[in-house]
């Protein structure tokens, strides 16, 4: 039996590996009760397929991702949502867009969006939300989204996928875009297009909620 301070360090780093695989299991649990409840066993069975389909266990998805093995059981069994930016980290691990995860299998020539059946997903800390403005399950090139952010809010987003860019614009309050060292102050009414394959942040300038729509284009048609 193995002592002395490689025993205790080894210890040190299993506590803290169970310590953050704790707090991702409740923020997945907070995050599934301030979402869309539809979206909780479509975002499992799609991660479930893709995961499958690229030959990928949940171990080795794990390290690709970064996210913790344990929440990703949760995720495919329907068991909880994760963060937006934890679903971002899975994507870009998969090498799929953000709504292929989003994805239902059905196909329609005309589709209509209810805002009562929207597929949103919300921030833990509930700042921050994203509603899917488009019909995921059919190829493209780009997608539809609109954004709202609490007074003073701050959203980190990761780097999409290479060759991706943001076209959005605020149509209430004021908000700030940080891109790669780059700043931007966007009042209601102003647009702008960025590289979106670097790490960007979106802050609310104003007292009230800020509401923008986003453009996502990607460099490659996409699909389920």
């Amino acid at each position: 039996m193995s002592s002395g301070p490689e025993a205790s360090g080894a210890e040190s780093r299993e506590s803290e590996v169970e310590h953050v695989e704790e707090l991702e299991e409740r923020v997945t649990r907070e995050t599934a009760a301030s979402s869309s409840p539809d979206l909780v066993p479509i975002l499992g069975a799609n991660l479930r397929r893709l995961r499958v389909k690229r030959g990928l266990s949940l171990e080795r998805l794990s390290k690709l991702s970064g996210v913790s093995r344990a929440m990703l059981s949760q995720v495919e069994l329907a068991y909880s949502a994760p963060t937006i930016n934890v679903i971002w980290r899975i994507a870009s691990a998969l090498g799929v867009p953000f709504g292929a995860l989003l994805t239902t299998q059905e196909v329609h020539t005309t589709q209509v969006l209810r805002k009562s059946h929207a597929k949103t997903l919300t921030s833990h800390d509930g700042a921050f939300s994203s509603r899917a403005l488009f019909p995921p399950n059919v190829p493209r090139r780009s997608e539809f989204y609109e954004l709202r952010l609490r007074p003073h809010g701050v959203e980190h987003a990761t780097a999409h996928a290479p060759g991706t860019t943001e076209n959005l614009v605020v149509t209430q309050g004021k908000l700030a875009i940080h891109v790669a060292g780059d700043y931007a102050q966007l009042d209601t009414g102003d647009a702008i297009l960025f590289n979106a394959d670097v790490p960007h942040t979106y802050e609310n300038l104003a007292e009230s909620e800020s509401i923008v729509y986003l453009v996502m284009t990607y460099a490659e048609e996409l699909g389920a």
